[in-house]
């Protein structure tokens, strides 16, 4: 299956690549690599999961909203390739911040509602090296932010 029979298939839909919140830019490519900016789980212009986790955001709600950071990523991804996906070579490397409580340790199981998303529409090259970090803030008050470092033709 292509990746938008993929995407269609889940009963998913790409937004708009969202706009910079603050001074940057939404990617930067240099050569065949596309380093996405942090993305927020923003859907139709509001955030979807706000404040630390557990205490103010559920797991199942943070993995949803890593979801919703990694279509959002998609999106800028898409507009580098011109909207053709099968440029896509691969995900290279996911970075998850997830606003935690003290002693959370789950960053893992939050970043994979990310993860497992890139896996069901890429396959093979969906899989990515990854890093899932807790931190006490992120911006907006979100409780989730995603990074993408794609590899495109």
């Amino acid at each position: 299956m292509t990746f938008e029979q993929q995407l269609a298939a889940l009963g998913l839909t790409l937004p708009p690549a969202p706009k910079p919140v603050a001074s940057y830019i939404p990617a930067v490519r240099t050569g065949n690599l596309v380093f996405v900016s942090g993305q927020l789980p923003f859907k139709d212009g509001q955030l979807m999961a706000t404040g630390p986790v557990p205490s103010a955001c559920s797991v199942e709600a943070a993995q949803a909203a890593a979801r919703q950071c990694v279509l959002n990523g998609l999106a800028v991804v898409g507009d580098q390739v011109g909207g053709d996906f099968s440029r896509v070579v691969r995900i290279v490397r996911v970075g998850a911040f997830v606003q935690s409580d003290d002693g959370f340790t789950e960053q893992p199981k939050v970043a994979n509602g990310g993860s497992e998303l890139l896996q069901q529409l890429f396959g093979e090259p969906g899989r990515h090296a990854r890093a899932a970090v807790g931190t006490n803030a992120l911006p907006l008050g979100a409780s989730v932010e995603i990074e993408l470092l794609v590899e495109v033709r």
